[in-house]
């Protein structure tokens, strides 16, 4: 059976929903059996009060912007459907789920708590346990698995939690069960297995790297050595 899961991330106008604050933005990635599937959700909230100053401090949302979207009622049974019998992958999930748990209550249309149709999977305990004493906010795990945050200048609900998605992959071990061969060859195939392809099988298509591509590869290489890595690739 497919293990999804949905990586996810949250925005809001303080840091408290029992003092009224509330979600204004939900970003989501999902992944099937560890695999990014580009089927993501991603919503802005008009939470029809005032953002404190120090949040809009990290992520940069505005009342004024915020005010042609649409309200919590609005949105809450798509994303109730979208995330529903998945295992939710979240960075400190007592914050995120608590504030998913109150606006849920504030409807008229019962939801369960999310705990009752959501397994919840805490990668900052997970990252505690594997580091201990160090720090562990995402930004540091981005440093300490390389990985390229450069766009995150702020915080976002889905920047965030694709970035997080590139870190719990890291973190537990990457992506598994890639499969280059045929349908064929691969059906009595077990996951983890080497797959040796027929030697009858037609070429295999070459890609090229664009321009970019190799200017992000050398970038990389520039980073591995400035960390005092050696690159193979400049031997």
């Amino acid at each position: 059976m497919d293990h999804r899961q949905i990586v996810l991330d949250t925005e809001t106008t303080g840091i408290d929903p029992k003092q009224g604050h509330r979600i204004i933005e939900i970003g989501c990635v999902e992944l099937i059996n560890r695999r990014l599937t580009g089927n993501n959700f991603h919503v802005y909230v008009n939470p029809d009060r005032p953002i404190e100053d120090e949040a809009i401090n990290v992520h940069g949302i505005t009342n004024e912007f915020l005010r042609d979207k649409p309200r919590y009622h609005q949105v809450a049974q798509e994303f109730f459907d979208y995330i529903k019998g998945s295992e939710l992958v979240i960075h400190n999930a007592a914050f995120d789920v608590g504030f998913m748990d109150h606006e849920f209550a504030k409807l008229t249309t019962r939801y369960p708590k999310t705990a009752e149709y959501c397994q919840i999977l805490d990668t900052l305990k997970m990252a505690r346990d594997l580091h201990p004493g160090q720090k562990n906010n995402l930004d540091a795990l981005c440093r300490r698995y390389d990985i390229n945050n450069a766009k995150r200048t702020m915080h976002g609900a889905l920047l965030d939690a694709e970035i997080l998605a590139d870190v719990y992959l890291t973190m537990t071990g990457g992506q598994v069960n890639i499969n280059y061969g045929t349908d064929g060859a691969n059906k009595n195939a077990r996951e983890g297995e080497i797959i040796r392809l027929p030697a009858d099988r037609a070429p295999l298509t070459v890609l090229m790297a664009t321009p970019d591509e190799m200017n992000e590869h050398e970038s990389r290489l520039d980073l591995v050595e400035s960390k005092g890595g050696s690159c193979l690739w400049r031997q």
